[in-house]
């Protein structure tokens, strides 16, 4: 789908109900071993994941954001589901935050994986890169932006598909218990068949949708 102004043409991504975008690239997992070619296919088959955006290491919202779903870990590792992060910063840039300490603005204690798509393809590929790549008029390539990622989060089920996408612009940190929520929701979904109503939470009441309910409803209104 794209938007079009006047001055540009912005492509805008809605991946929910369909496969996750497949890639291979360096990450950084445990806190500092560096892997060249990192995929989310190894969670196939078993586990849900949580794939979030940032925009850019040594800054000031995504160290919050990284802290706050490390804090949480436990939580969404204990209902199967894994956290990874991206951003498009190197390996070697990822390896040199988390080799600060909080205190300072690092995110030494980080234990999840930090993505490396310093190509940039994968944010582009999942639609959250703020920017696009083009020529000028005298022919020579440009960028309409710093060409970084939104923060954006993708809910990912066991096949691979993603259920639930969120993209907040640059300054605007994301709520963490959100994502754990969304996490409990779809797996309550999947394991009873009740779909969630508004401001659902683990232990609240679902409901049972049913053929029947929607035709009595379409009937009346």
């Amino acid at each position: 789908m794209y938007f079009c102004t006047s001055k540009k043409r912005i492509k805008m991504s809605v991946l929910v109900g369909k496969k996750a975008p497949k890639f291979a690239a360096p990450a950084v997992i445990n806190g500092g071993e560096v892997v060249e070619n990192f995929s989310l296919e190894q969670y196939l088959g078993e586990k849900h994941v949580v794939f979030f955006f940032y925009p850019k290491d040594f800054t000031f919202v995504c160290p919050t954001e990284m802290h706050a779903f490390q804090a949480k870990l436990e939580e969404f590792k204990s209902r199967g589901c894994e956290v990874v992060a991206c951003s498009t910063d190197t390996h070697d840039t990822h390896w040199g935050w988390l080799n600060l300490d909080k205190a300072a603005g690092g995110i030494k204690g980080i234990t999840y994986p930090i993505v490396a798509d310093s190509s940039k393809t994968i944010a582009m590929n999942y639609g959250v890169l703020n920017g696009e790549y083009g020529y000028n008029d005298e022919n020579e390539w440009t960028a309409t932006s710093n060409m970084i990622a939104y923060r954006g989060l993708f809910l990912i089920d066991k096949d691979g598909v993603v259920r639930h996408q969120i993209v907040n612009d640059l300054p605007l940190g994301r709520n963490v218990d959100e994502a754990l929520r969304y996490v409990d929701a779809l797996q309550h979904f999947e394991q009873h068949g009740e779909v969630c109503p508004a401001n659902w939470v683990k232990g609240d009441d679902a409901m049972v949708e049913t053929h029947e309910a929607v035709a009595d409803y379409l009937a009346t209104h």
